[in-house]
């Protein structure tokens, strides 16, 4: 016994489900691939972390060296060169003998 040819809109509508299912996971594929978390981001973003840690380092720096300046002009026990440095840096003074030497 021969089987009737199926119509062009059955075949249709029985392959739109997996056409769109097959569409669906492709964009998610590609996207896993291109998209701005994908595989092709993780370089930029390994980049970005090794600028980041980068300034962080230097960031630390800093601060141990603003940490240490202010354990040097503690009230109870300021060091007396860091003091004289400051007052004269910030009150523009200094003696008729002196030699200024800028740093910077």
């Amino acid at each position: 016994m021969r089987r009737k040819p199926t119509p062009p809109l059955v075949l249709l509508r029985r392959a739109a489900v997996p056409a769109a299912a097959l569409s669906v996971m492709a964009f998610f594929g590609a996207y896993a691939f291109t998209g701005s978390n994908g595989i092709f981001a993780l370089g930029d973003y390994k980049q970005q972390i090794a600028v980041r840690e980068r300034q962080y380092r230097q960031l630390d720096k800093r601060r141990t060296m603003l940490r240490n300046r202010v354990a040097l002009l503690d009230p109870r026990h300021a060091n007396p060169d860091l003091v004289d440095e400051l007052v004269r840096k910030e009150l523009n003074v200094a003696h008729p003998d002196e030699v200024i030497v800028p740093l910077k």
